[in-house]
């Protein structure tokens, strides 16, 4: 439940178009709800405007499965619904525990995501825009992608355009200055965003990826390259976290 649905319940209320007791009824899981293994925090889009997102990885399947079927009982909201890092075994199993509620949800292999998608509703004020430096850091683009579109944005991606070959990414100036927020994904020693930030005049935040030869130690070698980058629009999220940098950019594309 978000703010509008909220007002709109109160709303209801106040007009007599809806007794008290149901109301209580909708409202009775507020703030959270526990599962035993896990409290859902249903109050999370009244907060942070977008609900909680499950993190599949370390889960069972079936665990999964319960928290996604706790959130999808809320008749009152409408509210997409995001699984990040989850596998097929996972997704066949919200399926299989959703049956007909769960007809909308998707798996996107690549990039490790469940979608269920319940409101197309754009909320975000420009364009995010998804930016890898090469194909190998398209899973985590994707993931960065997805969360945009989930939560409200406008996003598009440009994918393949590292400092290997910068006339790529010149190729498409243009399409980077009409960003409101640029989210940049690259491994290796983690050059790109020091670029793009160059060429904007907007946020931009890096992702380091654990792609990369043994030097790379993981993703560290990117990660530490992008805290030190001389652009200073540039700011930094976790390594791989595709996830973390889509809410920060989502949150600036809302103000």
């Amino acid at each position: 439940m978000n703010q509008l649905e909220l007002l709109k319940l109160l709303e209801s209320v106040k007009a007599g178009e809806l007794v008290p007791a149901k109301a209580i009824e909708r409202l009775k899981h507020m703030p959270f709800e526990d599962l035993g293994f896990a409290k859902v925090d249903h109050h999370r889009a009244l907060r942070q405007g977008f609900a909680e997102v499950v993190f599949g990885k370390g889960k069972t399947p079936q665990q999964v499965a319960e928290i996604v079927k706790s959130m999808l009982r809320r008749k009152d909201s409408r509210q997409n619904i995001l699984v990040t890092r989850a596998d097929a075994k996972i997704f066949a199993a919200v399926k299989k525990a959703n049956g007909k509620t769960a007809r909308a949800a998707k798996h996107h292999a690549l990039s490790g995501v469940i979608t269920i998608e319940r409101s197309a509703e754009i909320t975000g004020k420009g364009t995010i825009m998804v930016v890898s430096a090469g194909t190998s850091d398209i899973p985590v683009a994707e993931e960065a992608l997805l969360t945009a579109r989930m939560m409200g944005n406008r996003a598009e991606h440009l994918y393949d355009v590292g400092v290997a070959g910068i006339h790529r990414l010149l190729e498409h100036r243009e399409r980077l200055t009409q960003a409101r927020v640029i989210i940049c994904v690259a491994g290796m020693e983690g050059a790109l965003p020091s670029v793009v930030g160059g060429l904007v005049a907007v946020p931009v935040i890096a992702v380091p990826t654990s792609v990369g030869y043994g030097a790379s130690f993981g993703g560290v070698a990117a990660l530490l390259g992008m805290l030190n980058s001389c652009a200073s629009n540039v700011t930094v999220v976790n390594i791989d976290n595709g996830f973390g940098a889509a809410c920060v950019a989502s949150c600036i594309n809302r103000l």
